[in-house]
């Protein structure tokens, strides 16, 4: 319900951009001044009191969902007389509040929202952002104006006392208590998430190999959103025990599988799973999704962690896919086999005679002490190089070389081998294009981007959109399968939803607004074919697609994630990108549909985890505001992109991105400057212009 007569309120007369820009509100606006003080005197009624400033995103987000909502100007103008505050004009103002607001709740910032006594103005509740429906116990400016609006009317002594307790605390640098006063808005949301969090870090923990990684017995699979599942729950426990334990099975299972012969040590690129619980012997077939998936988490692994061998590690599998997994046109092509001539694994074995001929003797020596090459092998006679056993100390001793210097000469000896190796027969390339698994690999491309600074691999991702959005997309519809100039059969939900995590992703990583106009688009298509309006989640199939005996609804997260797992947390990130609270309502729709299945075997469902991690914390948005091409703008993204902060979203405002996302015309650019605002936990800083001061905010 909003206010479609625009009837203007007092603010129309002052000359702050801010406070114009809630002129047409159907709250009752009054600038701060003493028409406002007398009013609430003469009514009795307490004060609600707003204060923000005119760039600032919150500000925009709550006016939108609240101060233009008649139901809530409703509220507001029976309980209380409110008054909106430009912080810029009225610093003292801004000031004085905001002290009583960090005393109160721990943090501060704006949108800054209080509730005032009507005679001495003292607070008496306090906060930042309210959406205007609670949710995630997030108490809602709905419950909150109603409930504090009859507690003044029934017992006023109770609240006075409170703000007179709140004030004298504050004054006195005392530790306020206000949990008498506020209100019962529970909401079960944070228990029970936290509780299937909790249960399936609990089940992870315990089916976690201390010695080798992974999960489970053999055969091992990588099994990827396990991991970047644990570097959230270690981000979010910050440095308790949990997070020590999570970021050690990550880290352990990511180092012993980069050792194993699952990874190709040779030309590089990981294999589909184990069939030991060592990581030694391979399933030798490669899929495009688990590469795509492993680059994600080892680059959000040396994000949070900073093991240089987690960025080589990443490399490496780009490395492959560029070279091995790429069309001439741009997309990625799906798997590789694992049989040559009819042979599981024999494109990736060797022997040490091989090793010795190719290498000389030295050298052949070394390489095969380092990589477990043997008489014996370790796979049918022969060896699959692999550096599980390695002991690099005692190599370096026996040469007398550094750690660097025998990594340089390994280094000279697996490009001789890899030369070599070209010429045996290679297994069968499976050559189809698949929208969805594309989707998965832009999306790993455009983090590598992000957080290595590598422009080669934004430009690889982006070739591949332009090969989707030219041959696997007709009519405003995916398709699912291209190969040989043939593209074809309907998308399915995860073709959608990974594509449109790929376009987020490559959107935060270059600034260019057509991917994100992309990704909208495409999630708007997504809610028309895929929704379900009877119990809310995504089927499978589309609704013009062949009818079948039934209409799947998939969410386990198994060698891939679930198109509703991913879904979910795209929602969250689109509904955060542009303050589309219709996305933000998907989105908790979307969680509220698999609660049930989600509490049945929670580790099971990693990935859909991690969009429950992302609603539970605080939100961060920072906006860039100004040119792509301004050279302070590169270093303001390495501090980003630098550190693990998986609940970040980003927005290049460069004069254009308004047309898409309104509110940002409140942003202003400076020819000369570089800006960058952080919108933090649904509240704003004041904007910076140079990347240390942005790394300052960040921390």
């Amino acid at each position: 319900m909003t206010n479609l007569n625009k009837v203007p309120n007092r603010l129309l007369q002052e000359k702050s951009p801010y406070l114009l820009q809630h002129a047409h509100n159907p709250v009752d606006w009054y600038p701060w001044g003493e028409e406002a003080f007398a009013k609430a005197k003469a009514e009795d009624k307490p004060i609600f009191l707003s204060i923000g400033y005119s760039t600032c995103h919150w500000c925009h987000v709550m006016e939108r969902e609240s101060f233009e909502d008649e139901e809530v100007a409703q509220l507001i103008n029976r309980y209380f007389v409110p008054i909106k505050v430009d912080r810029e004009e009225r610093p003292d103002v801004d000031h004085i509040y905001m002290e009583f607001c960090q005393a109160l709740t721990g943090s501060g910032g704006w949108p800054l929202t209080l509730f005032l006594t009507p005679d001495e103005r003292k607070p008496f509740y306090a906060g930042t952002y309210f959406p205007k429906e609670s949710r995630y116990g997030r108490p809602g400016i709905l419950d909150l104006l109603s409930q504090l609006g009859e507690l003044w009317a029934k017992d006023q002594p109770k609240i006075r006392g409170s703000a007179d307790s709140i004030y004298k605390a504050v004054t006195s640098r005392e530790e306020p208590s206000v949990s008498s006063l506020t209100p019962a808005l529970q909401d079960d949301f944070i228990p029970w998430a936290k509780e299937i969090l909790d249960t399936a870090f609990q089940t992870l923990q315990k089916s976690f190999d201390r010695q080798y990684g992974g999960f489970g017995r053999a055969p091992k699979f990588p099994t990827p959103h396990h991991l970047t599942f644990l570097l959230r729950y270690a981000h979010d426990h910050s440095d308790g025990l949990e997070a020590q334990q999570a970021a050690l099975m990550v880290r352990t299972t990511l180092e012993r599988m980069g050792q194993g012969g699952i990874f190709d040590h040779v030309g590089f690129g990981f294999a589909r799973y184990s069939t030991d619980r060592h990581w030694l012997v391979p399933h030798f077939e490669k899929m495009l999704y688990d590469n795509a998936l492993l680059a994600i988490a080892y680059l959000e692994n040396y994000q949070a962690q900073h093991d240089p061998h987690d960025e080589q590690k990443a490399r490496e599998i780009f490395s492959y896919v560029l070279r091995d997994m790429t069309a001439p046109e741009g997309g990625f092509y799906s798997a590789e086999d694992a049989d040559s001539e009819g042979v599981e694994g024999k494109f990736y074995v060797w022997t040490p005679q091989e090793i010795h001929e190719i290498l000389g003797s030295e050298e052949g020596r070394l390489y095969c002490q380092a990589y477990g090459v043997s008489p014996e092998g370790n796979f049918e006679g022969k060896s699959i190089p692999n550096l599980l056993d390695t002991d690099w100390e005692a190599l370096g001793s026996e040469r007398q070389h550094s750690l660097e210097v025998l990594k340089r000469r390994l280094e000279k000896s697996r490009e001789k081998l890899f030369a070599v190796r070209k010429e045996r027969i290679p297994p069968h390339k499976d050559d189809k294009i698949l929208t969805s698994w594309n989707g998965l690999m832009i999306s790993a491309l455009a983090k590598g981007a992000q957080v290595l600074g590598e422009p080669a691999y934004a430009e690889a991702a982006e070739q591949a959109v332009y090969f989707i959005r030219k041959n696997l997309y007709a009519n405003q519809r995916l398709l699912a399968r291209y190969r040989d100039g043939d593209s074809a059969h309907l998308g399915y939900l995860d073709d959608y939803a990974f594509l449109i995590w790929g376009l987020i992703e490559l959107y935060q990583a270059s600034g260019q607004k057509e991917h994100l106009e992309f990704a909208l688009q495409l999630q708007r298509e997504q809610d028309e074919l895929f929704w379900d309006g009877a119990k809310s989640g995504y089927f499978l199939t589309g609704r013009d697609a062949e009818e079948l005996l039934i209409r799947p609804k998939e969410i386990y997260d198994g060698a891939t994630p679930s198109g509703n797992s991913i879904s979910a947390l795209n929602l969250i990130r689109l509904a955060r990108l542009t303050g589309d609270g219709m996305l933000e309502e998907r989105a908790y729709e979307q969680i509220n549909a698999f609660k049930a299945t989600l509490a049945t075997y929670p580790s099971g469902y990693s990935a859909f985890l991690q969009a429950i991690q992302f609603a539970l914390q605080e939100s961060r948005e920072i906006i860039l505001a100004g040119s792509l091409q301004h050279p302070e703008l590169k270093n303001m993204k390495t501090t980003i992109f630098k550190k693990f902060h998986p609940y970040t979203t980003l927005l290049y405002e460069e004069g254009t991105l308004s047309e898409l996302i309104p509110w940002l015309k409140d942003y202003p650019l400076d020819s000369e400057k570089m800006t960058a605002y952080l919108c933090q936990n649904y509240a704003c800083h004041k904007p910076v212009h140079k990347a240390e001061e942005l790394s300052a905010l960040l921390t």
